[in-house]
């Protein structure tokens, strides 16, 4: 009995001296064979092999007293997938690992970390969605392989996604000493905050700061790391087409067994004119299929974003954002979501709040959310919406509406439903207009801005807008109301005195297809028609506002002299872009005025004769009429050549003017109850009815 034990203790002795002093390199075949039919791919070992036996003292329970088997090997190459660009997909200086023994008599390689020196690393991920990285045995060994960290220490990794369309190459080199996650943020802040100044100018770098930090103390939520950065890496090569480069620092332990502690990021790429930098987590590493970001952009335009995230955007001033990026690809294959969260920017001298989400799907990713904005320049946003002098600077032909196209083939891209609400809005002329609203759509490449609704000048202007970009040449339709506008507030400056203004109401429906907003309008049909009442305007009024058609006309009609409006009401047809004024009176004190002729939209040009016949015999030179000519931008006004008027035109006009009268009684609705409307009685008169 006693020696049946002892051989069996000589054994086990025996077979313990042997394991310790065998010599692994005699079986780096044997192994190859054997890890490439558990990961499914060749795999092989062309250094040396070495195996140690050492008890790791932080496992638990009966983990901590057994011995471990510890592996290094050197210059490993494993095999890429037969679809893989790389002949491999890592090839490494050395492989270090620890495999925990309790799981193997379930069949089990437990592998808690892998530690990788010296590595080039091809990571790819396929259009179907195929991933390099995810290893599947063949079948037939029984062994199931069971990851927990990777650790690199130094390398070369290529990142290839044909889903989303990113190319780089990295390299990677340790820390001098690992940086905590909130040091890093801090100091990516600053020097985020530091660069808008670049972009948008320092007052408004310095605005966008001040809300930039409220917006990070109200938003919270993001997912730090409790892991240090420990590694600096570069990067460059292509995103989505567009040539980047970057640095950045990562954490030096990628976690595959617990998604709970996210791996850390951060970053500073630039693309052209466009920077973009953030700070946060890879949340899955397993699947590198989820991103939590506190992220900055900014560029020169907002429209350089397209290429880099396929979401179009209108063009800009300058521009600066902040704000927290949630990605999440679980969706499925190329199925991303993209939460831009409670971002805070400025966009030259505008600021711009909300939060937006973006959603991969087929035929196309889809836009939603809100944006605010509580002091919106014109001009920022001028070659999107655009149309006078600003437009007229920004094109190249100098028209007074923009002929810059609409880009439709962007609109086809994606769809969209955003909801955009700002507070004020600054034009160039100070024109004060407030409370906008407006919900703008997208569906296979229609635009939609319905409803459209602001506050300009004490009154409101509603309607819907929308070009039909799915059509070739696009479709173009406008409809627009405006109520109680107030004259005195378009040019609050110039309201001095007895110089007051009066009223506007005012409809317009027009619809033409086209390009551009010039284009469009070139080929309109439809009809425009407008009342002015109880004003008073002059010359010199006209002149300060530099409003020189008015002036022009004003001076040749009645001298440099004050003249009080009592109504102004016009009715105009347009066909193929030619506006013809079905009735066009201007009711002075003084005289009544009739207009004729035509208003060419394509050409933007006047050629309209102004009839004034004088209430009374006090100023002769009303007898004769005048011709408005010339552009939209140099108007020309001067005297009709030929014979004074020789008949009265006040009966005449008012019977000629009765049925497009009784479509303009509509647009007095909404005038003042306690003041008698004098476009009321003009109308009246105009369809034979007593006043």
């Amino acid at each position: 009995m006693l020696g049946s034990v002892l051989a069996l203790c000589v054994l086990v002795v025996a077979g313990v001296v042997f394991v310790m002093n065998f010599d692994w390199n005699g079986a780096r075949a044997w192994v190859g064979e054997r890890v490439s039919r558990t990961i499914g791919r060749p795999f092989e070992i062309r250094g040396d092999l070495e195996v140690q036996w050492l008890r790791v003292t932080d496992a638990s329970g009966e983990r901590s007293w057994l011995p471990w088997p510890h592996v290094f090997a050197h210059d490993i190459v494993v095999a890429n997938t037969e679809w893989g660009a790389a002949p491999f997909m890592a090839r490494v200086e050395e492989l270090a690992f620890a495999i925990s023994p309790v799981p193997l008599f379930g069949h089990v390689i437990d592998v808690p970390a892998l530690r990788l020196t010296g590595a080039d690393v091809s990571l790819q991920r396929d259009a179907e969605g195929r991933t390099n990285w995810q290893f599947a045995t063949t079948g037939g060994t029984g062994w199931n392989l069971r990851f927990g960290e990777l650790v690199l220490e130094q390398g070369h990794v290529r990142v290839i996604d044909s889903i989303h369309h990113i190319d780089l190459g990295m390299d990677l080199a340790p820390l001098d000493a690992p940086r905590g996650f909130e040091d890093v943020l801090r100091s990516e802040e600053r020097a985020a905050r530091a660069g808008s100044a670049d972009r948008i100018g320092e007052r408004a770098a310095r605005q966008f700061g001040e809300a930039a930090q409220a917006g990070a103390t109200e938003r919270g939520g993001e997912r730090h790391s409790s892991r240090a950065y420990e590694f600096a890496w570069t990067a460059k090569g292509a995103f989505r087409g567009v040539p980047v480069e970057g640095r950045g620092r990562a954490g030096g332990v990628l976690d595959f067994a617990d998604p709970d502690d996210p791996f850390p990021l951060q970053a500073r790429f630039s693309a052209g004119k466009t920077r973009i930098a953030f700070v946060g987590t890879l949340t899955h590493p397993a699947a590198l299929d989820a991103l939590d970001l506190r992220l900055w952009l900014s560029g020169a335009d907002m429209a350089d974003l397209f290429p880099l995230t396929g979401v179009s955007l209108p063009h800009s001033e300058a521009f600066a954002t902040e704000g927290r990026l949630n990605v999440d690809f679980r969706k499925g294959a190329g199925a991303g979501i993209y939460r831009y969260e409670k971002f805070t920017g400025r966009v030259g001298g505008s600021d711009l709040s909300g939060s937006l989400t973006y959603t991969d799907g087929e035929p196309r990713g889809r836009l939603t959310g809100e944006v605010r904005s509580q002091l919106l320049q014109s001009a920022d946003l001028a070659e999107t919406f655009g149309i006078g002098a600003e437009a007229a600077k920004a094109s190249a032909s100098g028209r007074f509406f923009t002929d810059s196209d609409f880009r439709t083939g962007r609109w086809r891209a994606m769809d969209a439903d955003v909801q955009f609400a700002g507070e004020r809005i600054v034009h160039a002329r100070d024109w004060p207009v407030d409370r906008v609203e407006a919900r703008v759509r997208m569906e296979a490449g229609r635009l939609r801005l319905d409803p459209l609704r602001f506050g300009i000048a004490g009154g409101r202007i509603g309607g819907s807008v929308q070009i039909d970009g799915a059509e070739k040449p696009p479709q173009g339709q406008f409809i627009l109301e405006a109520r109680a506008l107030q004259m005195a507030r378009l040019l609050p400056t110039l309201a001095t005195g007895d110089a007051t203004f009066g009223e506007i109401n005012g409809a317009l429906a027009l619809a033409g297809t086209g390009d551009s907003l010039a284009a469009v309008l070139a080929t309109a049909d439809g009809e425009v028609k407008l009342l002015i009442e109880h004003g008073r305007v002059s010359k010199a009024l006209l002149e300060t506002a530099g409003l020189n058609f008015g002036n022009l006309l004003l001076t040749k009609l009645f001298g440099d002299r004050s003249v009080e409006l009592e109504c102004a009401a016009a009715q105009l047809v347009a066909e193929r872009g030619v506006l013809t004024p079905q009735a066009f009176l201007v009711d002075t004190k003084e005289a009544l005025i009739e207009v004729e002729g035509k208003v060419d939209l394509a050409r933007e040009r006047f050629d309209l004769e102004v009839k004034p016949q004088a209430k009374g015999l006090r100023i002769l030179s009303l007898r004769s009429p005048l011709q408005v000519r010339g552009s939209f931008l140099h108007p020309e006004v001067g005297v009709k050549k030929g014979p004074l008027i020789a008949r009265g035109i006040g009966a005449v006009v008012l019977g000629v003017f009765a049925a497009p009268a009784a479509a303009l009684v509509p647009l007095v609705a909404t005038s003042r109850r306690d003041d008698p409307s004098r476009c009321r009685d003009l109308l009246a008169r105009m369809q034979g009815r007593e006043s």
